[in-house]
């Protein structure tokens, strides 16, 4: 029963693989005690795939408990207690709070070079967690450090085809991108997206995923009618396979609304921006980065339409946010300095680019 869970968990059916998990927790809930090692992976499981179904608040309960019960029980080096370590450390990168994600995946990392060795799959998955951390925090070069061994050592070991390789490519193409090298980005997404659609097909998210890459990247040259088709056909599959509130989803909505604005199309930007926003504050939460940034697109659409005061309300709600979760010299607390003062003093904002997506995806054990 557990394995075909995990089964549905890797075609990115969450709800089916969700009844199996639980099922199975209870049952070994009940069979061999609430702290036997096995109820507790059992547990780790199902707060996985809460994670992966963007249930983040769920997810870090779970993992929490689990997390303190298995140090103590198993220890702080058993491999299940490093599974959900690492897990419990992207729930944290997905809530935004990366301070908490890095630490937590620094530890694993040692660990896991130190017990499995450099090459291990288990050892790359969390170099590449740890890169993504990287990226969030803007720093991009030692995040590239990373990710170009992780794409060198699956290269080698697996096989240029192989889908940890074509993931490991995607991670390079967003480095890439977020460091302005747009060719270079472009040129590799274009052959891994072929790549995808041979091997994966058309609707596996992974595929998904680069499809919305190329968007971004497509944006971020200025072709904004190319990134606009392929945001349309993403966010249609996205709808379809994750949901309409998956953050996956949102993501893309945002993407798009930005597209629009830049063909001038700002109602229609208008209306996604306000869906995201809504969503996100009530399934990420206030203060998340991610809702942080739905705000400030939206002001700016509002700045575009002559709505200033409507801009400046929620442009003086995200500065403030910016600098209690980012700080004050942050990248995004200066742009939302600089918008606000554009928009009191009645110039063009500047947009908010949608981000590139890593795309990371953790493997069972």
């Amino acid at each position: 029963m557990a394995s075909l869970a995990w089964t549905y968990h890797r075609q990115h059916q969450f709800k089916e693989a969700e009844e199996l998990e639980v099922v199975v927790a209870d049952k070994r809930r009940k069979i061999l005690g609430e702290d036997h090692p096995d109820t507790l992976r059992a547990t780790s499981n199902l707060a996985w795939t809460y994670c992966e179904d963007g249930r983040f608040k769920e997810a870090k309960e779970l993992q929490f408990v689990v997390l303190k019960k298995q140090r103590k029980i198993l220890g702080e080096g058993h491999p299940d207690t490093l599974w959900t370590m690492g897990n419990l450390a992207l729930t944290y990168e997905k809530l935004g709070k990366l301070k908490e994600a890095e630490e937590l995946e620094v530890v694993v990392l040692d660990k896991r070079r130190k017990l499995l060795g450099e090459d291990h799959p288990d050892t790359l998955w969390t170099t590449v967690y740890l890169a993504s951390t990287y990226q969030k925090q803007g720093r991009f070069k030692e995040a590239e450090k990373l990710l170009v061994v992780v794409l060198e050592k699956r290269w080698k070991m697996l096989g240029e085809d192989h889908p940890d390789t074509l993931q490991a490519m995607g991670n390079m193409a967003w480095t890439y991108q977020t460091q302005g090298r747009l060719q270079e980005a472009q040129e590799l997404v274009i052959v891994l997206l072929e790549k995808q659609r041979k091997i994966l097909g058309e609707d596996h998210a992974d595929t998904l995923r680069t499809m919305g890459n190329l968007a971004v990247t497509y944006y971020k040259q200025g072709k904004f009618k190319e990134a606009e088709e392929l945001q349309i056909v993403v966010l249609e599959k996205h709808r379809k396979v994750l949901g309409e509130d998956h953050p996956d989803t949102l993501q893309i909505m945002v993407a798009l609304a930005v597209t629009f604005k830049e063909l001038s199309r700002v109602k229609e930007a208008e209306e996604l921006e306000v869906v995201a926003l809504e969503k996100r504050r009530k399934i990420l939460g206030e203060d998340h980065p991610e809702t942080v940034q739905a705000m400030a697109n939206l002001a700016w659409t509002y700045h575009n339409q002559g709505h200033f005061k409507k801009a400046e309300e929620l442009q003086i709600v995200v500065l403030e946010k910016q600098r209690n979760i980012l700080g004050a010299g942050h990248a995004d607390t200066l742009q939302a300095m600089t918008t606000e003062r554009e928009t009191l003093g009645g110039p063009s904002a500047t947009e908010r680019v949608p981000k590139l997506e890593d795309g990371s995806r953790r493997q069972a054990e």
